[in-house]
């Protein structure tokens, strides 16, 4: 009876907690001169909500995009509507590229249906922007790092085998970054691969590293200090019906807009409690780090072919990564919906 009553308890907790109000707060933003950052991602809608807040956050200096081929949105696209939110929110000459459609090794894919959507950006019309830089996305990374007269952090949001790529091909590159926020991974929660319904049998994955295991483990290992926001922090932050009604509330620019037009058409996960702020999150906590706990773990990432193919995993010849294990959800509400509506 206990356990019970603590169960109730505990869902009635979780319900008034995702029925408290949200609302903008610029107070929550931290006052600094703009950090420089390259943003790699595979431009699925959570991405495009991450790709919004850096590029409209004032303490954010967004230098390139990077687009993964080896992630939802094939090149193309994934360019394309990048590009489109560079125009959205207001931004000239940030160059976009993408990079090679195929791991490093092996041959993991992210269900085809899944990428038709993130190419046709779930239905929404993402407006035109520029034209993309001649450079491959390991190259215009190489290129932005070794031009820069300061250090320049990677917010990294899909599979890793861009930035994998470009230390490969110039490791001295890895002097000129200051950090990588990695969102990927599930330490001691249950990955989402297997539970995604396409018949895969591996419950300890989590789809951005399983997709390069590999490339993740070359960028773990490159002595770069890392930042892992794994499943553990994102289960913290769940989209949900309450945030949707907040930004509907509140969408007073055309980056708010786009995300709660986004949101609309993708109600349906939503609803199915499946729908995390991934991506947000990682870029939330690259600008304010307070709003996570962490821990040091020394960390491999498994890439033998099976079912722990892609699991991250203590081991004693690890590297050391500071991993994200939960995050303020109230707070990160208020900064994200605060970020959307920013006006300078």
């Amino acid at each position: 009876m206990k356990v019970f009553i603590n169960i109730i308890f505990l869902s009635l907790l979780l319900i008034g907690c995702g029925n408290q109000d949200i609302r903008p707060d610029p107070s929550l933003i931290q006052t600094q001169t703009p950090k420089p950052v390259i943003f790699d991602t595979d431009m699925a809608h959570e991405d495009m909500f991450s790709a919004l807040f850096l590029l409209s956050h004032p303490g954010v200096d967004v230098r390139a995009i990077t687009v993964s081929g080896t992630g939802e949105a094939h090149c193309g696209p994934g360019v394309s509507n990048a590009l489109g939110l560079v125009a959205v929110s207001g931004h000239e000459d940030i160059p976009v590229a993408c990079g090679r459609e195929t791991p490093l090794t092996g041959n993991h894919v992210f269900p085809a249906d899944w990428r038709q959507a993130a190419d046709d950006a779930y239905g929404v019309t993402i407006p035109a922007g520029g034209a993309a830089s001649e450079l491959n996305a390991s190259d215009l990374i190489v290129d932005i790092l070794q031009s820069s007269n300061e250090r320049i952090t990677i917010v990294a949001v899909g599979p890793l085998t861009n930035i994998a790529e470009a230390i490969q091909k110039s490791p001295e590159i890895r002097a000129n970054i200051h950090e990588i926020y990695v969102m990927g991974g599930a330490l001691k929660v249950e990955g989402n691969v297997g539970n995604s319904g396409v018949g895969i049998q591996n419950e300890y994955a989590e789809w951005n590293i399983y997709i390069d295991p590999n490339a993740a483990n070359i960028v773990f290992n490159s002595s770069i200090p890392i930042i892992l926001v794994p499943l553990d922090a994102t289960q913290r932050v769940p989209v949900t019906r309450n945030f949707y009604k907040a930004l509907e509330k509140n969408r007073n620019t055309q980056p708010a807009n786009l995300v709660y037009e986004i949101l609309t058409a993708n109600l349906g996960f939503v609803d199915s409690g499946g729908f995390q702020f991934w991506d947000s999150l990682t870029a939330a906590i690259f600008t304010d780090q307070s709003i996570a706990t962490f821990e040091e773990v020394e960390l491999i990432v498994v890439e033998e072919e099976g079912p722990e193919s892609g699991r991250i995993t203590p081991a004693s010849n690890g590297s050391k990564i500071k991993v994200a294990m939960s995050a303020d959800r109230k707070t990160f509400e208020q900064i994200l919906l605060t970020i959307l509506n920013w006006k300078e």
